[in-house]
Order: structure tokens, then C-alpha cells, then sequence
């Protein structure tokens, strides 16, 4: 049902609306964002002085006796990989179970005397593909660096076993965790 309306009435109303939704808008027109935009530098200060000072956090199972050194050098980020008297641990995952100071020959490429222990190489495979992909998008390249923790009475060949798997996984740098003797 259409109503005719004359065209003061229709221009009137015209303006009476266009000045409802002037004023509205008026009430949006001075939005400051430098109050926001302090927050922002703020936070980014804060996230920045957050990564710089980062720790690296090593969890050391009970009953792990680490060796003592004077490096004043201090531990860079990697993968953790642990030798226990029970067990081979890569990022606090058991992989694989240590007896009488050696390796299961069934877990090893061929047999007892193979230095290559094939699930250590494959849990480090799959870190090391995660921490190709992650470099990638970082801009970065993966180094290849992995952070060992040996009890202090591990076989040197149950070490050395360990080692080159993980050389076996792209992992070729290898940074021994000792603990720090007072001077």
C-alpha cells in the first residue's frame, strides 16, 4: 500500500534522517590510536627481551649423575638426547632400553656389533624433519645440533653407539651437557 507524501514532508523527513545518522557518525570521527599504538611497541619489547633471555631447560632424570667441567660455556638450544643406566631418552621419550651398559642387539641394524641403533635413528629422523620444516619458515637452517646428557658411568661404547645414530639422523654436532665445578 503505497502513501503519497508531499515533497516538503518527504524532504523534510530526508533531512531529519540525514542529520540522525550525521550525528551518529560524529560520535565514531576522533578515534586516537596512539594510545594503541604504545601498547603495541610495549608488547613488542617485552616478547623481544622474552626470546633473548630465554634459558634452556634440561630435565635431568633421577638418578643421572652428570660428569663435572670448568667450560664457562653455557648449553645452546637443541635436541635433548639422554643416556641413562636404563634407557636411551630423546626429548623425555625412552626409545630404547639400556641393559648392563649396552643396547638390545634386536634394536641395532645388524646385530651386536653395529653402531647403528635404529630407533634412536628414526625418533631422530622425524625431530630433525620438524626442525628442517621449522627452519625453513623461520628463514634459518638447521644446524644439525643435539644436546647429549651421559651419566657418568655409560660404557664409552654405548656413547659412541648413540653418536653415530644420531649422525645417521643429520645430526652431526654434538654439545655433551657436564655439570659446572665450583672454581
Amino acid at each position: 500500500m503505497a502513501v503519497e507524501v508531499d515533497n516538503r514532508e518527504a524532504k523534510r523527513a530526508l533531512k531529519h534522517l540525514a542529520a540522525k545518522i550525521e550525528e551518529e557518525l560524529s560520535e565514531i570521527n576522533f578515534l586516537n590510536i596512539m594510545p594503541m599504538l604504545d601498547m603495541m611497541t610495549i608488547l613488542l619489547v617485552f616478547l623481544l627481551k622474552q626470546f633473548s633471555v630465554q634459558q634452556l631447560q634440561l630435565h635431568t632424570p633421577a638418578g643421572l649423575q652428570l660428569p663435572a667441567s670448568t667450560t664457562p660455556l653455557s648449553p645452546q638450544p637443541a635436541v635433548n638426547i639422554t643416556i641413562t643406566q636404563g634407557a636411551v631418552v630423546i626429548e623425555g621419550d625412552p626409545v630404547v632400553t639400556v641393559r648392563q651398559g649396552a643396547v638390545d642387539p634386536a634394536a641395532k641394524k645388524e646385530g651386536a656389533n653395529s653402531y647403528h641403533i635404529v630407533p634412536v635413528v628414526d625418533t631422530l629422523t622425524k625431530h630433525a624433519t620438524r626442525l628442517k620444516k621449522l627452519a625453513a619458515m623461520q628463514g634459518g637452517r638447521f644446524d644439525g645440533v643435539a644436546l647429549v646428557m651421559v651419566d657418568k658411568r655409560t660404557p664409552y661404547r654405548l656413547l659412541t653407539e648413540v653418536l653415530y645414530s644420531a649422525g645417521q639422523a643429520e645430526f652431526s654436532n654434538y654439545r655433551l651437557v657436564v655439570l659446572q665445578k665450583g672454581q
